[in-house]
C-alpha cells in the first residue's frame, strides 16, 4: 500500500479546519471520503478535496471497500462505539481525544485492536511534534538534572458558546477531558513517569455538570524520576498554554502555545541553565497534525510501532478518572 485512503466520520469544524487539510497535505495519505448527511457541510471539505466521495451515513462510509482508515472527530461519548464499529468494518482508526470516557473502555479497544490486527489510536498529536520530542530528549539526557517539579496550564474561554459540546455534560464535555489530556499526558510523555494515583488531589469548579476550572496536584514516579506535579485547566480563563519541567540543574519551558503549535507564534523550547543562560530552540512551520497522519500511515503500511499506542492513552485516562474521583469544589 503506497497511499492510505482516509474517510472522515462527521464534518466537524475541527475536522474541516485541521485534520482534513492535514490528511490532504500528508505524504502517503489521501482524503477519499466523508460521511455527513448535510451537503452544505461537505462543501467545505470539497473545496480542497474535490474528488472526495460523500456518504450520507457513517455506516455507508465504513462499508466502502476503498477506505483504508477512518478519522473520528465525533463528540466524546460516541468515540468508543464508532472506534469499535470501524475496527469491525476492517478499517484502521484514529479517534479524537479523549478516545474513551473511562480507562476500562480502552481495555475493550485494545482487545478489539489486537483481535483485528488493525491500528487504532487516539489523536494525541503533540507526541509527533519535534518540540515535545526535544523536551523529552533533554530530560532524558539530564539537561536539567533531577526533575523536582512539573507545572502546566491550558486555558481558553468558551463561556459564550453555550451549545459547544465542551459545555454539555451529555456529550462528555468539560475541560478535564478536553485539555487535561494534554497537561497530564505531556508530563507522562516528556518524563516517562506515571502519576501516583493515590497522591492526586483536585479542586474544581462545575457549571451545568461540566468542569470549567480544575487544579490538580500530586506526585509522579518512574523512569528514574520522582517529582511533584501541579496543573490548571480552564474553559473560563484567557488563553494560556505552557508546561514547565524544573530540575535541580535547570528549567525547560515548552511554550508559545505548545498544545496548539503555531497558533500563538513559533513553537519553542526554552532551556535555562547555570549562569542564568537561556537557550531557545524554535520549530517553525511544523504541523503536528500532518506529522500525526504521516506517522499513522507509516505504521499502517509497514507495521512500525506507532508513537502513541492505546496503552499510553490508557495511562492518561486513568489519571483523568482519578481526578474526577477526588475532585472537590473550590
Amino acid at each position: 500500500m503506497d497511499t492510505v485512503n482516509w474517510g472522515l466520520l462527521g464534518a466537524s469544524r475541527f475536522a474541516r479546519e485541521q485534520m482534513a487539510p492535514a490528511i490532504h497535505a500528508a505524504h502517503g495519505a489521501r482524503l477519499a471520503a466523508l460521511a455527513t448527511s448535510d451537503p452544505a457541510k461537505a462543501a467545505g471539505f470539497q473545496a480542497f478535496a474535490p474528488d472526495m466521495k460523500v456518504h450520507d451515513s457513517y455506516a455507508a462510509l465504513l462499508a466502502d471497500p476503498s477506505i483504508d482508515a477512518v478519522y473520528i472527530p465525533l463528540p466524546n461519548h460516541m468515540h468508543v462505539e464508532w472506534t469499535l464499529k470501524a475496527l469491525a468494518a476492517g478499517k484502521h482508526v484514529l479517534t479524537e481525544k479523549p478516545i474513551s470516557m473511562t480507562a476500562p473502555e480502552i481495555d475493550t479497544l485494545i482487545a478489539a485492536r489486537d483481535a483485528s490486527g488493525l491500528l487504532a489510536a487516539e489523536a494525541f498529536m503533540i507526541v509527533h511534534h519535534p518540540q515535545w520530542q526535544r523536551a523529552r530528549d533533554l530530560v532524558a539526557d539530564g539537561a536539567i538534572g533531577e526533575v523536582i517539579q512539573v507545572d502546566g496550564v491550558f486555558s481558553y474561554d468558551n463561556r459564550s458558546d453555550i451549545g459547544n459540546i465542551r459545555n454539555r455534560p451529555e456529550t462528555g464535555g468539560g475541560g478535564i477531558r478536553d485539555i487535561g489530556v494534554y497537561t497530564y499526558g505531556s508530563a507522562r510523555f516528556v518524563t516517562g513517569s506515571e502519576p501516583l494515583l493515590d497522591s492526586l488531589a483536585a479542586r474544581a469548579v462545575f457549571e451545568n455538570d461540566v468542569d470549567t476550572w480544575a487544579h490538580v496536584t500530586g506526585r509522579f514516579a518512574g523512569n528514574g524520576h520522582k517529582f511533584a506535579y501541579s496543573a490548571v485547566t480552564s474553559m473560563r480563563m484567557f488563553n494560556r498554554q505552557e508546561m514547565t519541567f524544573h530540575g535541580d540543574k535547570g528549567l525547560i519551558r515548552v511554550c508559545n502555545g505548545p498544545f496548539n503549535a503555531g497558533l500563538y507564534g513559533q513553537a519553542e523550547v526554552q532551556i535555562d541553565s547555570a549562569g542564568l543562560v537561556r537557550t531557545v530552540e524554535r520549530f517553525p512551520a511544523v504541523n503536528h497534525y500532518v506529522l500525526q497522519v504521516q506517522a499513522f500511515g507509516e505504521s499502517v503500511r509497514t507495521g512500525a510501532a506507532y508513537g502513541c499506542p492505546l496503552e499510553f492513552t490508557r495511562g492518561t485516562q486513568s489519571m483523568i478518572d482519578r481526578v474526577f474521583e477526588v475532585a472537590q469544589p473550590l
